[in-house]
């Protein structure tokens, strides 16, 4: 990472429990979490904001517009870590192989593909959207409401992903374990996976 960030062996207080939360979800620290050592508040708030959009729409078509927007910033991290969100959360490994196999999102049903489209065009461009894509996600059987939390969704996520790369949190090579070699490459869309840590083993 591009800054140095609080040790886990020297975190004390709010930084601390930040850490303790992330180990605990993961099996691991992530790489990421020492991005927001400086500001544990950030982190806190980040969190609620993340529960928040994801809590109040279907998860698995979360999962589908985050892994667009993610892929629209070049994450790899956040590519990486929801498709395997919507292969073992959502127990859909078929829409993760069809998206690392067809990015554009061409593989996907009618309705995932539209969400993912839309998706990447807010991640891309948001003020290039119109009144035309919004009736296209419509007429693929959405309401209002869902259109909205996939914008909701898709903006949580721009945050998160220029937090990440703009520090240079590289994905855990814990997580890219997880995945076939050839399937881990096509999630391999901006910055590297990163090296392991001395006493982090796998995820769980």
């Amino acid at each position: 990472m591009f800054i140095s960030g609080v040790g886990e062996d020297v975190a004390q207080g709010e930084v601390a429990e930040y850490y303790a939360g992330q180990r605990a979800a993961w099996g691991f620290l992530p790489n990421y979490a020492p991005a927001f050592s400086t500001r544990p508040e950030v982190a806190r708030a980040w969190n609620a904001l993340n529960l928040a959009v994801r809590g109040g729409m279907d998860r698995r078509r979360f999962e589908i517009a985050t892994i667009a927007a993610a892929r629209a910033r070049r994450s790899t991290y956040c590519t990486a870590a929801h498709s395997a969100f919507l292969r073992d959360v959502c127990g859909d490994e078929a829409a993760m192989v069809a998206i690392a196999e067809h990015p554009d999102g061409a593989g996907l049903s009618e309705q995932d593909r539209a969400v993912y489209r839309f998706a990447s065009q807010v991640a891309t461009d948001a003020s290039s959207v119109g009144q035309d894509d919004v009736d296209a996600l419509l007429a693929a059987g959405l309401t209002d409401t869902d259109v909205a939390d996939v914008v909701f969704a898709v903006s949580a996520r721009l945050f998160f992903t220029a937090v990440l790369d703009g520090l240079g949190a590289e994905l855990d090579v814990q997580t890219a374990g997880r995945f076939a070699p050839a399937l881990l490459q096509s999630m391999v869309v901006g910055r590297p996976v990163g090296v392991s840590r001395a006493g982090d083993g796998p995820a769980g």
